[in-house]
């Protein structure tokens, strides 16, 4: 693939779009800019707060722990933390630079406010509506499809900004469409490595500490920890506990910094740290490792465009998918190697329902990876599943239409029963 290419352009555009730093669970993250993004634009800290989400939103924002707010979870929190203290410039990282005093205020704020929440009328499966007032201001902020996309600014009944409507192909310009197995392996193979150093650098430096984290403090259900304590210590069971130490963090509370990929933190620990331990492992060069996160990164994108950013699906499998895939890069395999572990991968783990960010994604990351690596180690010793079986069809690219098909219309409805049984426990 040339350098100066349309696709080249387009997937290094598409990867430095989607590897972003975000500070916790990017669903309350989201709430919290779009609220601090209301209160900037009221310009006042206000005294009425009205919030209207998408069932995703909520099913993700439930049981998650947000950072910087001393341990309090749920739907007020997110949206009160970034009125008091969030920073909207900061984009992901709104509440990174939240001080002991402002957690401090944070309660007594929520103590004060008036603040409700109610279940969006919208089709939409990401759609964050913040409405804040004071006296006889308001300001509205809506942000849909994307955690920072941000359709609709209003002040009094000005409206500021409006967002054109999207190409349903496109994210901010980008054609998702082109993203095939077939190229992503050829863009990694002709990949100029200083094009994505920064990039993969920091997403390897920041996934990294979250990780080690997990591994040294007492998160959640501590699932990495477990894992490194009561399986075989080699090379799978390391790429297994170290992605899921770091979500065990994550969705607990840590307030490191995570490199996320398609709009998640978990998936984006999950395409990368078990290919940097598997290239550890077998001593692969710099320049190896960078060109299996390529195909990891796009590879998890690519899945996950035709799905959603949010599903019943659980993004997880994605990612462990993609992670299998560049770890099969990683001990040579070529593009055909590369596309049968993607279909075994996703024959064998597909269909794990998201029911919410909370500490057992941790649990589904450590089963996501090993599906991975299992769905190449199929194919190292000649076995597959063909077409036919199940969902699996002739071609990689149809297996993939096939899983965007299931997680984003045949598990519609299994979305509402899963809120439906959260919202009642």
């Amino acid at each position: 693939m040339e350098r100066n290419s349309e696709i080249y352009k387009a997937y290094l555009e598409i990867l430095n779009k989607e590897l972003v730093p975000a500070m916790g669970c990017t669903e309350p993250i989201a709430v919290a800019y779009c609220a601090a993004k209301a209160r900037e634009t009221l310009g006042c800290l206000p005294d009425r707060v009205e919030l209207e989400v998408s069932g995703n939103i909520i099913k993700n924002v439930k049981s998650v722990v947000v950072p910087n707010t001393g341990g309090m979870r749920g739907m007020a929190v997110a949206a009160a933390i970034g009125i008091v203290a969030g920073d909207a410039d900061k984009e992901l990282e709104v509440v990174s630079q939240v001080t002991p005093e402002q957690i401090r205020q944070l309660k007594d704020y929520m103590q004060q406010a008036e603040i409700t929440m109610k279940q969006a009328d919208s089709d939409l499966l990401l759609d964050i509506g913040v409405r804040v007032s004071k006296g006889g201001d308001w300001a509205k902020v809506r942000i849909i499809n994307h955690h920072t996309g941000i359709a609709l600014i209003e002040k009094n009944g000005e409206v500021l900004f409006r967002a054109k409507p999207e190409d349903p192909a496109q994210e901010a310009g980008v054609d998702y469409d082109l993203l095939t197995v077939e190229q992503i392996y050829d863009f990694a193979q002709s990949l100029d490595i200083e094009d994505v150093r920064e990039l993969f650098d920091r997403q390897l430096r920041c996934n990294s500490a979250i990780s080690q984290e997990g591994l040294r403090g007492d998160y959640g259900a501590n699932v990495g920890r477990t894992i490194l304590k009561t399986q075989p210590d080699n090379v799978r069971t390391r790429a297994r506990a170290k992605a899921a130490a770091g979500s065990d963090a994550r969705m607990n509370g840590c307030e490191l910094p995570v490199v996320i990929n398609s709009g998640s933190g978990n998936q984006g620990i999950t395409v990368s740290l078990p290919v940097l331990e598997y290239a550890q492992e077998l001593g692969a060069t710099e320049e190896q490792l960078y060109r299996a996160l390529a195909i990891s990164n796009l590879t998890a994108v690519h899945l996950k465009s035709g799905i959603g950013r949010l599903s019943a699906y659980c993004g997880a499998i994605s990612a462990g998918v993609s992670a299998g895939a560049a770890i099969c890069y990683l001990q040579g395999g070529d593009l055909r190697s590369v596309s049968h572990t993607i279909v075994n991968a996703l024959a064998i783990s597909s269909g794990i329902i998201c029911d919410g960010a909370k500490a057992s994604c941790a649990a589904k990351i450590s089963v996501a990876v090993d599906a991975g690596i299992f769905g190449y180690e199929m194919f190292q010793n000649g076995q597959q599943f063909y077409s036919g079986d199940g969902i699996v069809t002739k071609g990689v690219e149809n297996t993939i239409r096939n899983v965007a098909v299931l997680g984003k219309e045949g598990m519609y409805e299994t979305d509402k029963t899963i809120l439906s049984i959260m919202t009642r426990c």
